[in-house]
């Protein structure tokens, strides 16, 4: 199956000039949801897991299903001010500004692999913070797993510097 054919694209959203991702009609098609939760399950195959980070919001439906089909626990990692409990953030750069990423003081125990997750890697910026994140919460990030790459903005890259391997479905060209 032809996971990018089942991606729409939608032109000039949420900007004129982009080219948005939308994976909600994988999320529909039941064999490309199941196949893309296999392919990033499979690479994690008799590795030691502990916990799936997903990063808001389409992560948590990725991350979710892959932590289900791992049998582990789910991290959310979240936008500022979301998550009702104590928190621990990050926060990390964007083209006008800086945003914040958060989870909770006590998701992570010291020692436990994390594998993150998210829909897509543009520049990688929201990833890094999120593996900051984890490691400052005492966690190893084992892997970091996308199903849309768009290599021309550099994120597997950044993600890869950080010394985290990276694992993608398909990409798109341009932004």
């Amino acid at each position: 199956m032809d996971i990018k054919s089942i991606i729409r694209t939608i032109p000039d959203y949420p900007k004129k000039g982009i080219m948005f991702r939308d994976i909600t009609t994988l999320w529909q098609d039941a064999g490309g949801f199941r196949q893309v939760v296999d392919q990033l399950v499979w690479p994690y195959a008799g590795v030691r897991i502990d916990k799936v980070a997903g990063i808001e919001a389409r992560g948590f439906v990725l991350g979710g299903a892959i932590a289900h089909q791992l049998s582990v626990g789910f991290i959310p990692v979240r936008k500022k001010g979301k998550l009702p409990a104590a928190v621990i953030g990050e926060e990390y750069e964007l083209e006008y500004g800086t945003d914040t990423v958060e989870i909770h003081h006590d998701a992570i125990k010291e020692g436990e692999n994390i594998l993150l997750v998210d829909d897509l890697i543009a520049t990688g910026g929201t990833a890094a913070a999120a593996i900051n994140l984890i490691r400052r919460a005492g966690g190893t990030v084992i892997g970091a797993a996308f199903v849309i790459d768009l290599p021309d903005i550099g994120g597997v890259k950044r993600v890869a510097d950080m010394g985290v391997n990276v694992r993608t479905l398909c990409e798109f060209e341009g932004d």
